[in-house]
């Protein structure tokens, strides 16, 4: 793998070398406490990670590229002038959707290009649309990851006519209007996922950990055939968790980089469908392709703590996320509807913190257990699982992906068509939620 520079290098020479430094500035980011800015006509109005422009990969590291056999090494330069944009009010198809890491802002991947928008209030940050080769509509984005609310983006071509290769993870910088560094592979890029010091790659059988400053592969990890991309890292700085497919049908690989330990959870006996971790890394919830089951495990020891039941019809999972402080877990799936389950995990015996509400009585939430757990060693598992505390019904088949919102109590759904929901539930009395807001996020700004 080799980044590359823009011809006309935004980087400090060092006096002792005549070549660029090769070590790059630590990113600055917004405070997380403060409100997100929204203004801005010059420049993206997220935080100014501009420092990160490019990396460096000097000729002395020949030796370093023949070792990494998958990604393969380039010599194009990345086009040092913005890329050429197009005005178009017309409907965009929808190709990706992700929160970002805090769930402030979401991103979508449309046929056309990019869009970020703001989750609370919803409202569309920017939009990057892209004009294809003959000038029209075109430049379709497949992968779109954001980094916290910073300007750097990690950007995969996609749809009908992508406006980048399948094989290519291209470093976006909206303060330039245009990629600033790529990586590239010899096959198709399943899924990006970015944290402040580690980009990772997700390919249909490998893995490949990079450092965000300079782009190094630092680590790189086969898996089983993996065409959803799955892989998610933990965002503490200092103690990052990786957790992955493992070799094996029903198996889950967690790497634990801060202690140089590799934890291999059996989670499920058929095709692991989805995972979610916490933001610490030390709680991973996973479902199986039959998607009735989510199971909860410590990462650190690989045993189970909690057994949720979505239903006892097969499902294809959509989504599973924790909330910020571990106490719930929400899942959407084909059927339509979006669960959000109580944890019981004993934070303490995990070293975890968890803050809860003093007036929360959801532990003793009715829907929560089944009235037929006290002979959970007797009756099926069906009947000993726990089930959700709350739910909201969507319009089943369309795949919707969801996040807690920073509202007390509320979760955010998006779906494929446009749709953004924002509902509430009730901890204590459980049921159905409560819709707060519902539009559809591709409309124009003034019909919201």
């Amino acid at each position: 793998m080799t980044s590359t520079l823009p011809s006309s290098s935004p980087w400090p020479l060092n006096p002792a070398s005549p070549t660029p430094n090769r070590r790059l500035p630590s990113p600055i980011f917004m405070d997380a406490n403060s409100p997100p800015s929204l203004d801005g006509d010059d420049h993206s109005p997220l935080s100014d990670l501009s420092g990160i422009s490019a990396a460096v990969v000097s000729p002395d590291d020949d030796n370093h590229r023949s070792q990494t056999s998958s990604p393969t090494t380039t010599s194009q330069n990345v086009n040092p002038n913005p890329v050429p944009q197009i005005v178009d009010s017309s409907r965009p198809t929808l190709l990706h959707l992700s929160f970002n890491q805090d769930h402030s802002c979401f991103a979508a991947g449309t046929d056309r290009g990019f869009r970020i928008y703001n989750c609370d209030p919803v409202r569309e940050i920017f939009r990057r649309d892209f004009a294809n080769n003959s000038g029209g509509v075109g430049g379709g984005i497949g992968v779109v990851q954001m980094l916290f609310r910073c300007n750097i983006l990690s950007l995969v071509g996609g749809g009908p006519e992508p406006q980048y290769p399948l094989n290519k993870v291209m470093i976006w910088d909206d303060h330039q209007s245009r990629c600033i560094g790529e990586l590239s592979f010899r096959s198709e890029v399943k899924s990006v996922r970015l944290r402040r010091d580690r980009i990772v790659v997700v390919l249909a059988q490998k893995i490949f950990v990079y450092n965000f400053a300079d782009l190094k592969l630092v680590h790189q990890i086969e898996t089983m055939v993996n065409p959803k991309g799955l892989c998610e890292v933990s965002q503490v700085s200092g103690s990052m968790v990786l957790v992955c497919p493992g070799l094996q049908k029903g198996q889950v690989r967690v790497e634990h980089y801060a202690s140089k330990r590799t934890k291999f959870i059996a989670a499920h006996d058929s095709r692991v469908s989805s995972f979610a971790i916490t933001n610490d890394g030390k709680l991973l919830a996973t479902t199986s392709s039959k998607g009735t089951l989510v199971r909860v495990f410590n990462t650190l020891d690989g045993s189970l703590l909690q057994e949720l039941r979505r239903g006892a019809d097969r499902a294809e999972i959509y989504s599973l996320t924790f909330s910020s402080t571990a106490q719930w877990l929400a899942v959407s799936s084909d059927k339509g509807t979006v669960h959000v389950f109580n944890l019981k995990v004993e934070s303490g015996s995990l070293g975890v913190e968890r803050s809860r509400d003093p007036t929360d009585t959801s532990a003793t939430t009715p829907s929560a257990v089944s009235h037929l757990s006290f002979i959970k060693g007797v009756l099926p598992k069906y009947f000993s699982s726990e089930w959700s505390v709350a739910q909201f019904r969507l319009q089943e088949g369309l795949q919707h992906i969801v996040a807690f919102g920073h509202q007390k109590n509320t979760v955010l759904i998006l779906g494929m068509d446009g749709s953004f929901y924002r509902c509430q539930f009730d901890p204590a009395a459980g049921g159905e939620m409560t819709l707060l807001e519902h539009l559809d996020f591709l409309q124009p700004e003034e019909s919201f």
